[in-house]
């Protein structure tokens, strides 16, 4: 599974993060390897797919498991490129506990675990001292609630008994969104985005990954969970809309951590944060949507 964080006519930051080349030296316009990327995504969407069609709730062990590399890239490119150091123990339990809470007890256990994980980070902390106590603490809570938090609401798409179908209406718009995208702003992406932040996102690619991101739910919403075409509609959009911001917000933390990517765990993708930039935020705003349209 591939998401939309590069779906704009390469990836964010840089031409050629991979250094991958066309016949006779150029920059391939792809921007990455894409076999090994395709690869990837093929055998990440496979094993969510697996999991959502034998027993639904391991697609929360993925979560789970995907949140605990995430916590370890990030504290890992926080600690090398400016000496932040995250409290890596308590975010990873904590994070665990946020996410299979939010199982049984939904948004009430995500929030009063991710309360006493902020606490257990003060406290953890405080045995190395003033030095950058405020720095760490913040970083750490911030790690919190973008990863664990954050992807607690990806977890309560799963109980209700149409969970399948929130989860799937999730991860096709977040695909639709990416593939549209991706061709639209390799073909025609001429006029740049963000130029400051990621110089090769476009709004052609936006405007790709708009169209099959809105038609992505309405047909899902519509076809999966019974509801109006309209709210796909609304719901594909928002989800587009808070992929590409939460991808631009990951841009402006690499630029500012003088990084190309968070890690080197997925090929042809970079870290696993680099695919997770702009799934998180858009979890987020699936659940409140979905919610919202056809109540469990």
């Amino acid at each position: 599974m591939t998401t939309v964080s590069d779906h704009q006519g390469g990836r964010g930051d840089s031409a050629q993060p991979d250094g991958s080349k066309e016949p006779g030296g150029k920059p391939s316009r792809a921007g990455r390897d894409l076999p090994a990327a395709i690869g990837v995504g093929v055998a990440l969407g496979a094993a969510i797919l697996g999991s959502l069609f034998t027993v639904r709730y391991l697609f929360i062990a993925i979560i789970a498991a995907a949140i605990v590399v995430g916590t370890v890239e990030l504290a890992g490119a926080f600690r090398r490129a400016a000496g932040i150091r995250i409290a890596v123990v308590p975010v990873l339990v904590g994070g665990q506990a946020m996410i299979w809470l939010a199982w049984p007890f939904g948004q009430d256990g995500a929030l009063t675990a991710f309360v006493v994980t902020v606490i257990a980070c003060l406290l953890w902390r405080l045995r190395a001292g003033a030095d950058g106590y405020l720095r760490d603490v913040s970083a750490s809570v911030f790690a919190a609630a973008y990863l664990p938090l954050f992807a607690s609401f990806a977890a309560m798409l799963v109980p209700p008994e149409d969970g399948v179908g929130r989860v799937l209406s999730f991860m096709i718009v977040v695909v639709a969104s990416d593939t549209g995208g991706y061709i639209a702003g390799v073909l025609r992406g001429r006029h740049p985005m963000a130029p400051s932040i990621s110089p090769k996102k476009t709004w052609e690619g936006f405007a790709g990954s708009l169209t099959t991101g809105i038609t992505g739910g309405a047909l899902s919403v519509a076809f999966l969970l019974g509801g109006q075409a309209w709210q796909g509609v609304v719901f594909g959009a928002a989800v587009v809309l808070t992929a590409t911001l939460g991808d631009l917000m990951e841009s402006l933390i690499k630029r500012d951590l003088g990084i190309k990517d968070m890690g080197n765990t997925l090929p042809g993708h970079g870290g696993l944060m680099d695919r997770l930039d702009s799934l998180l935020p858009s979890a987020v705003v699936s659940w409140l949507l979905l919610s919202a349209f056809v109540p469990a």
